[in-house]
Parts: structure tokens; C-alpha cells; sequence
């Protein structure tokens, strides 16, 4: 008998694609929640799951996500005990480079002034920069964050990198723990938080965190939308202190119509674009699991729940 592997996702688009890919696999049975079958299953893929997924479906002895990250699943099958998988894509991280990089970009090459000044149709040259003047920080240091760090250097920038951990990584200055955090900070120019999010990094995006910046700084969010406090942000542009800030993700998505932050001189709101895994690349490190599992062989991309990635 194949083993089953249910699909609990608040996308119906991306619910729809993993069922069809993963159908095509005929060593394994795929299932919805509402199907006569769901009870055998033994694996769940998951995108903000039910929270009672385990009391309704019991049989399941296996977490994998359709993500990079895992918070989505909240802090209920995260506490779960069973083993947590997840997706690491290199194309994905080809991906998040490419909209970093148009982020630094943007506020290198005054591009995001540009804008401002045709709109009241003034016309102004800025002092251009060599690469190498231009400072940016990744905040996470992982799979995809260590990608954009050490792509970011192969194109020239000054690039700093903070991570809860030492690491060390080719041309990038690497600073790591809460003691090395605030000097890290102080010299960025542009930053980008590429943290995972957890109860250590939820709002780290916040009022003090800005003011360690240098004034002028631009802040690029492609983590999730709880590292940000959205008012202190707000607050830091409307003064002045930060230039500019780049939002891919939001606490509340899609972003509300009447959410300031879309009207907030200085941001630029993008919908959750940044990078992501393909339904086909999903559903093929899926099903490597699903065969590991059944062999009790160990899981590839497991996290570590002590830390919750």
C-alpha cells in the first residue's frame, strides 16, 4: 500500500498545482482534508495549516512545509514533537538574489529618486557611487541569506553579514550574537532581513533597530511580515532617519487597501514576489521525503525545533 501524503494549504491556487504534481507520482496516494482518505495519511504538506491538523488527522507522523521557512505552521505543530521538513530551492535563492539586487539597486543608483522627481517633473543628477562605497548588511545568514550575501559581494558592494551564529562566508564582513549586532548595524547603508522568524527575531524591526542604522539608510524586508513594527517604521521615514524601505511581506496579507504603509512616502510595496519554489520542485522534494520516510531513512532539510529553522 503507498504511503499518503495530505495537502493542508490556504492557497487554493497552490493546493491545486501540488496535488496535480504530486499525483503524478504513482508510488504515493495524495489527499485533501475533505477526502474519504485523509485519515491514513502519514505526512502533511502544509502552507498555514489548520491549527487542529493532528487532532482531525492523527495518523500523521510527519511535518513537510511548501516553504523555505516554517513559521507558518504555527506555534502548535511546531510544538508538536514530529519532524519538521522543508524546501531549500537553489533557484529560489537565484531568485531572492535578483530582487535583492534590484532593491540595493533602487537606492544605489537614486532610481527610487528618479521616480520622485519625474512625478513633479524636476530633473537632477545624483554623485554616482562606485559599488564598493555602497554598504549592505544581510540580517540571516542561512541557505538564502549566505546566496545574496556572497552575490552581492561577486557584484561589487561592501557587504556585512549578522546571523545568531558565527559564520563565515567569501568577501563578507560576517558579525554574529546580540553583542556584535549593533556595531554590524551602524555601518550599513542598505539592509536586508533575510531572519527567519521566531520569538527571538519577532519585531526586530523596530524603533531602536532604525536609529542604529546611519540616517539616510534604506531597509529591505523580504523575512516575514512580524519582524516588522510597522509604526516605527513609519515613524523613522516621516522624520527623515530612513529614506527608503522596500516591503515584501506583510503581518496581513494581501496588504489591506486602507494600510498606510501604501501610501507612506518612501515605501515601495511589493506582493510577496520576492522569490519562490516552483509547484513542480515543491512536490519532487516532497515526494523525496515521503520515500525517505516510509524507509525510515533520515529527511532531507529537517530543522532544528530547538530553534524553529
Amino acid at each position: 500500500m503507498s504511503p499518503t501524503v495530505l495537502i493542508s494549504i490556504d492557497d487554493a491556487e497552490l493546493s491545486s498545482s501540488l496535488l496535480m504534481e504530486l499525483g503524478k507520482f504513482d508510488d504515493i496516494t495524495v489527499c485533501l482534508p475533505q477526502d474519504s482518505n485523509a485519515g491514513d495519511a502519514q505526512m502533511a504538506v502544509c502552507w498555514h495549516p489548520d491549527p487542529a491538523l493532528l487532532d482531525k488527522f492523527p495518523q500523521i507522523q510527519c511535518l513537510h512545509s511548501a516553504a523555505a521557512g516554517v513559521d507558518h505552521l504555527g506555534e502548535s505543530l511546531l510544538a508538536s514533537g514530529l519532524p519538521v521538513a522543508r524546501i531549500v530551492d537553489p533557484d529560489q535563492k537565484q531568485g531572492m538574489l535578483e530582487y535583492v539586487l534590484w532593491c540595493v539597486l533602487n537606492h544605489h543608483r537614486d532610481f527610487d529618486r528618479a521616480v520622485k522627481n519625474q512625478a513633479q517633473q524636476r530633473w537632477h543628477l545624483y554623485p554616482q557611487l562606485p559599488a564598493n562605497e555602497v554598504r549592505v548588511g544581510v540580517m540571516g545568514l542561512g541557505e538564502i541569506g549566505a546566496h545574496v550575501a556572497t552575490g552581492l559581494a561577486q557584484f561589487g558592494y561592501s557587504v556585512l553579514g549578522w546571523s545568531r551564529r558565527p559564520k563565515q562566508l567569501e568577501r563578507v564582513s560576517t558579525f554574529s550574537g546580540p553583542s556584535e549586532f549593533t556595531g554590524f548595524l551602524e555601518q550599513v547603508d542598505v539592509l536586508v532581513n533575510l531572519l527567519p522568524l521566531n520569538q527571538a527575531t519577532q519585531g526586530i524591526l523596530n524603533q531602536s533597530l532604525f536609529q542604529a542604522l546611519p540616517k539616510g539608510a534604506c531597509l529591505v524586508n523580504t523575512g516575514r511580515g512580524g519582524h516588522l513594527v510597522e509604526a516605527d517604521l513609519i515613524s523613522a521615514l516621516e522624520t527623515g532617519w530612513l529614506r527608503s524601505a522596500v516591503l515584501d511581506v506583510f503581518t496581513v496579507e494581501p496588504l489591506p487597501a486602507d494600510h498606510p504603509l501604501w501610501t507612506t512616502e518612501g515605501v515601495i510595496v511589493t506582493p510577496h514576489m520576492a522569490s519562490s519554489s516552483s509547484a513542480a520542485m515543491i512536490a519532487h522534494q516532497v515526494h523525496q521525503n515521503v520515500l525517505r520516510f516510509i524507509k525510515d531513512q533520515p529527511l532531507l532539510n529537517t530543522i532544528d525545533r530547538t530553534l524553529g529553522y
